[in-house]
């Protein structure tokens, strides 16, 4: 028997402007020296789906290499949780691929607990639960998805529930933070748990520098494409006009701060003009825009990052090339 299945949403989309915060984002970015674009530029429908065909290239090794830790160390993450009830919360939804082999090993122990997309958007918390929907058809256990700020949804849910909590933040998502971004986050992060609650953070290993570089300049230049969606988005959306053919794409890893970075490198003198913003961008001759940050990680600096802010490492579960790491943390208070 399919159990419940809730959406509810703890955000005024009223008053969430799209085009406003993109103009601002916009502004903000172009204006400032060296130039630079919040990576949460990427994800409108389009790049979404660009994303989806980057996670599924040969080079792109993170998403096989979760999913192998997943699989192989799905069931003793399970067995952490198999004798309570719990809420499984993951905060941004993708398409729910990798989550579903850890809820595949959680019902092995037990159903007893509720599944909650958590995401700002309400069409991506609906389109995990149609994929779960398709995946199991009558799906065996609750699912409660919130749209809502992380952590407002996350405090929002430890104020109106006992049970215990399990957060997934997987990927590389940690890695679009500095280090002092990243330990800033999972502060806020810990102040919305409660003593005990659970997290599983995903974290990208330093590796071979031609990996990398393979991964984030690849063949078939669907990376580049992921890129370029941004300046087409302003175009679009903004009334600008970027010429692609200005611009180079390329991804560049930087030996001090150990992340991998894109830029978008403009090729010749110019100017764009945005009609939404009533500006004008100069561009100098290989003047570069920043597009994102992708950081790298020994696991000294996991265990830096989860003791300044307030974590206790219970395991480190990597795949079987030691790429990546799934680290398992409890809420210490």
């Amino acid at each position: 028997m399919e159990k419940n299945i809730t959406i509810d949403t703890l955000m005024n989309e009223a008053l969430s402007d799209p085009i406003q915060e993109l103009a601002l984002s916009v502004l903000e970015g172009l204006s400032t020296k060296p130039k630079g674009l919040p990576s949460k530029l990427f994800y409108d429908d389009k790049g979404s789906e660009l994303f989806k065909q980057i996670m599924a290239l040969k080079e792109y090794y993170p998403t096989r290499c979760e999913a192998e830790i997943l699989e192989t160390h799905g069931g003793t993450i399970a067995n952490y949780l198999k004798s309570e009830e719990f809420n499984l919360i993951e905060l941004g939804c993708g398409d729910g691929a990798k989550t579903i082999i850890l809820l595949k090993h959680l019902l092995k122990t037990s159903d007893n607990f509720h599944f909650v997309p958590l995401d700002i958007s309400k069409a991506a918390v609906e389109f995990l639960i149609s994929n779960l929907k398709k995946e199991f058809g009558h799906i065996p256990f609750d699912v409660k998805g919130l749209v809502a700020e992380y952590f407002h949804g996350v405090k929002w849910l430890t104020q109106h529930d006992s049970e215990k909590n399990l957060v997934l933040f997987l990927g590389s998502n940690i890695g679009n933070f500095s280090n002092p971004a990243a330990k800033r986050f999972l502060r806020h992060l810990w102040h919305s748990l409660n003593d005990g609650d659970f997290v599983l953070v995903g974290f990208d290993l330093k590796k071979d520098l031609d990996i990398l570089y393979n991964a984030y300049n690849d063949k078939k230049g669907i990376t580049k494409e992921f890129n370029f969606n941004v300046l087409d988005r302003v175009n679009a959306l903004l009334g600008g006009n970027f010429k692609r053919e200005n611009f180079q794409h390329q991804g560049l890893y930087d030996v001090k701060s150990g992340a991998m970075e894109s830029y978008l490198i403009s090729r010749t003198k110019h100017t764009v003009t945005i009609s939404e913003l009533g500006k004008e961008f100069y561009f100098k001759p290989w003047e570069a825009i920043h597009m994102e940050y992708s950081y790298k990680y020994l696991e000294s600096d996991i265990q830096d990052i989860a003791s300044s802010t307030g974590f206790e490492i219970l395991e480190n579960f990597k795949d079987s090339k030691g790429y990546f790491v799934d680290s398992l943390w409890r809420v210490k208070k």
